[in-house]
């Protein structure tokens, strides 16, 4: 594949978080904390893509290969089962793909990034994707996105919930769906919210990097940990509490090039206000999840450069 390949990579990781941001910030009208929250990381977002867009260029071509179509392949069997498992089997979606995640981890590590991937797709809605054949036709153009974001935003948390809402994004333009009605922002909600996601991310960090796990491995564990545990400690809120821990998951599983643990926190910290100010937007689309984790650590990763650069003599 040609360098072109690695450009519509790089368009669409950056394209899906912009649209996210931009559909939160006019669901409910100029609401003053989603506007400052979304604006405030897309400001500092901006630097991290800035800096990506020079890797892209110097890149070299993409090969498409028998292993990028395994790759596809396995984005594509991850949407529909773990929507399988989520709608059908009643697990729910944060608890079905948390499960497909761990699995495959510990199963088949060589597809676990990709079946991960797919199993975001799997967490849409069935008020928005009403069955299988719309899943596969999301996680389809999601496993072609995957093997196209190859080599770009590497170890930033939260790529391949990126990737799963492109496709996502795509299949409702394409097959003419519509998204679930949205619901205001709950930021009364964010003294929870905030110290969860902030313990989900480092709690990622510490399975994947300190004992060893791996980050799929660990961020699914975190998920399954979650979904479980806050139904039944928290039941008003356990569902939105389960969502936010695994959502910070994603930030952790950042890699140390690109995030030092501190920092981790401080990305979970951002994803917890990020969550709240997206909450309307898109809502039933697959993916959603992951690309909060990822705008939050862009926008740490951003605001980290500018201050290196303030600092340098």
């Amino acid at each position: 594949m040609s360098g072109l390949g690695r450009l519509v990579g790089y368009v669409a990781l950056v394209v899906t978080p912009a649209v996210l941001l931009a559909n939160a910030s006019t669901a409910f009208g100029p609401a003053v904390g989603t506007l400052g929250v979304t604006l405030g990381v897309g400001l500092a977002g901006t630097v991290a893509v800035a800096a990506q867009r020079e890797v892209v260029s110097a890149s070299d071509p993409l090969e498409v290969d028998r292993a990028a179509a395994v790759d596809a392949l396995s984005v594509a069997v991850g949407s529909i089962l773990t929507y399988t498992l989520s709608v059908h089997a009643g697990l729910g979606p944060v608890l079905a793909s948390a499960l497909v995640g761990l699995f495959v981890a510990v199963g088949s590590p060589r597809i676990a990034a990709p079946a991960f991937c797919g199993s975001f797709v799997g967490m849409a809605s069935p008020a928005v994707f009403p069955g299988p054949g719309s899943v596969a036709l999301a996680g389809t153009i999601a496993g072609l996105a995957f093997v196209a974001t190859d080599g770009i935003f590497d170890g930033v948390g939260g790529k391949l919930g990126t990737t799963a809402l492109f496709g996502c994004l795509v299949a409702v333009s394409l097959a003419g769906l519509e998204y679930v009605f949205p619901t205001a922002p709950p930021w009364a909600q964010a003294s929870l919210v905030v110290p969860v996601a902030v313990a989900g991310a480092v709690a990622t960090v510490v399975v994947s990097v300190h004992l060893g796990s791996g980050p799929v491995a660990a961020s699914g564990l975190v998920g399954v940990v979650a979904g479980v545990g806050f139904p039944l400690l928290v039941p008003a809120l356990g569902g939105t509490l389960a969502a936010v821990a695994f959502c910070a998951s994603f930030v952790g599983m950042s890699s140390a090039k690109r995030l030092t643990t501190p920092q981790v926190a401080v990305a979970g910290a951002i994803c917890g206000l990020v969550f709240l100010a997206v909450t309307p937007a898109l809502e039933g689309a697959g993916g959603k999840l992951g690309t909060i984790a990822f705008i939050a650590c862009l926008a740490t990763v951003g605001a980290r450069r500018v201050l290196e650069a303030a600092r340098a003599p």
